[in-house]
């Protein structure tokens, strides 16, 4: 089965790039989300994974969208983005952030430990990622 993956970004030279790797990649990516609505329109997809830019079109909603697609869709969520400390209080759901600009040498690594993750399987994440302090991964294993 192959892994679906949401993209919430608004800058289109940051997604397109992303989205064509995670594709020579094998993954499906279900879509490239610039706001909220069209978040919660892809979201519809179940995606698997759900990677996530904070500042987005619409304002600082990254945060949002990423707990709603933990909570109520039961996606793999992890934060990219060029703002790590806006996350002061993360909601319960995402697993962690990795900070842009990404190279392609970064996301192999990323995606092979959220895929593990969702396959059950305990893999320490790659030095790039940072793990928030919650039982995500653990309920990303489950």
């Amino acid at each position: 089965m192959q892994i679906k993956v949401l993209i919430v970004e608004d800058e289109f030279l940051v997604a397109l790039p992303l989205k064509i790797t995670l594709t020579r990649m094998g993954f499906d990516v279900v879509g490239i989300a610039p706001d909220t609505d069209a978040a919660c329109q892809f979201a519809a997809l179940q995606p698997d994974i759900a990677l996530v830019d904070i500042n987005l079109r619409d304002g600082a909603t990254g945060p949002h969208i990423g707990a709603m697609l933990a909570s109520d869709y039961g996606a793999s969520v992890l934060y990219v983005t060029a703002n790590p400390r806006q996350l002061e209080s993360v909601q319960y759901g995402p697993i962690g952030v990795i900070s842009k600009p990404l190279n392609d040498n970064d996301i192999a690594p990323v995606l092979d430990f959220l895929v593990s993750a969702r396959q059950g399987i305990t893999t320490p994440p790659p030095p790039s990622v940072t793990l928030f302090d919650n039982d995500s991964v653990a309920r990303a294993q489950a």
